[in-house]
């Protein structure tokens, strides 16, 4: 299964192989942080969508070191993270279980308590996801692999951040004269909420001179922290499809094809291993495109003054309305005792959507 994937490194592939269960429990949290991914980017133009025609799964977006590329490997990396703890205490690792360290008694501000059910292992969920994202990354030594080492262990860091610790009150009546207690990870959605603030406070920097770190690159603006998000290059606008949107790169007079951001053995196998990208800017001399789909066809809000507006969503160029009916529950009403009834009716409401460029051509910058 493994030698099968393309673009493992040495250490990846090992680990592959070493840890089969640990790679299914990866694969089956990718659609978990790239759905959070969705959720987060759902009212702009770029909205994170995926590409279900190559191996790849936003196509040529990564290839910008933009602050889209800086969200993406923070969430993708938290993903990780959050899909191998949650594995672990579930039992379905061989390599770990719950977390070994929460034994015997602690103390908090509310007194003693005992720890006992089933901590949540994340030290080891970092760990591994750090040597196996990471380890792609640690092969170059160019700004770019800097930039993604980063933003890796920022979403790494983000998910421990909401760790909780949750307990359960033994006594008569429930007087809590004695609790158990242990570390439980917070929904998901608040690792995205977090990264999603990061995102929109992501800090643009340049190397340092002797090539081992960041500077501000505008100095007015304050050094970035390890929880920060960093990025290069500004964002392109997105409003209009490149030419070759998506697709694996093919650069004439290059003897390879480069598949970007991650590669899955079939959508009918429960196998997807989390491919992030390398430091690449031009190939065989050529740049690449942004990778942008456009916003042609994406519902806007006519009455938004936010990203989500026709005005912002579509660039300007104005939108179709279409008018479509659907089913709803209405006239909604309480029976005693205990249930709601309703009436099914139709409801009639205009979809806007953005109209695409009049230049139906496909355009090489965005």
């Amino acid at each position: 299964m493994c030698d099968n994937v393309p673009g493992l490194v040495s250490r990846q592939r090992q680990l592959c192989h070493r840890h089969p269960d640990v790679m299914r429990a990866i694969g089956l949290g990718v659609a978990e942080w790239t759905a959070e991914c969705q959720h987060q980017f759902r009212q702009h133009r770029w909205n994170c969508n995926t590409l279900d025609r190559d191996h790849s799964l936003f196509g040529r977006v990564l290839l910008r070191s933009s602050r889209e590329s800086a969200f993406v490997y923070a969430i993708s990396s938290a993903g990780v993270v959050f899909a191998i703890t949650r594995a672990c205490s579930q039992g379905e690792l061989k390599s770990c279980s719950c977390d070994p360290k929460k034994k015997g008694t602690a103390k908090d501000s509310k007194g003693t308590f005992d720890w006992g059910g089933c901590s949540d292992n994340i030290d080891y969920g970092i760990k591994f996801a750090r040597a196996f994202v990471d380890a792609k990354e640690r092969k170059g030594k160019d700004a770019r692999a800097l930039m993604n080492l980063h933003n890796n262990r920022a979403g790494r860091k983000a998910v421990k951040r909401f760790l909780k610790q949750e307990c359960k009150c033994h006594g008569v009546s429930g007087s809590c004269t004695l609790r158990t207690c242990w570390l439980a990870m917070a929904d998901f959605r608040k690792t995205g909420d977090y990264l999603w603030r990061k995102y929109n406070g992501a800090i643009q920097v340049v190397m340092n001179q002797d090539g081992t770190g960041f500077t501000v690159a505008n100095k007015r603006f304050k050094k970035p922290t390890k929880n920060d998000l960093v990025y290069f290059e500004n964002s392109p606008d997105y409003c209009i499809r490149d030419r070759e949107a998506g697709g694996p790169i093919k650069t004439p007079g290059c003897s390879f094809t480069l598949v970007p951001t991650s590669v899955a053995l079939t959508p009918q196998k429960p196998f997807l291993i989390l491919l992030l990208l390398g430091p690449h800017y031009t190939l065989c001399g050529q740049p690449v495109e942004t990778g942008s789909l456009g916003t042609a066809g994406r519902v806007c809000n006519l009455t938004s003054r936010g990203m989500d507006s026709c005005e912002v969503m579509c660039c300007g160029r104005g939108y179709d309305t279409s008018r479509i009916t659907r089913m709803t529950k209405c006239e909604c009403k309480f029976h005693w005792c205990c249930a709601v009834r309703c009436q099914d009716c139709l409801e009639a409401l205009d979809v806007h959507t953005c109209k695409a460029p009049k230049n139906a051509d496909w355009t090489t910058s965005t």
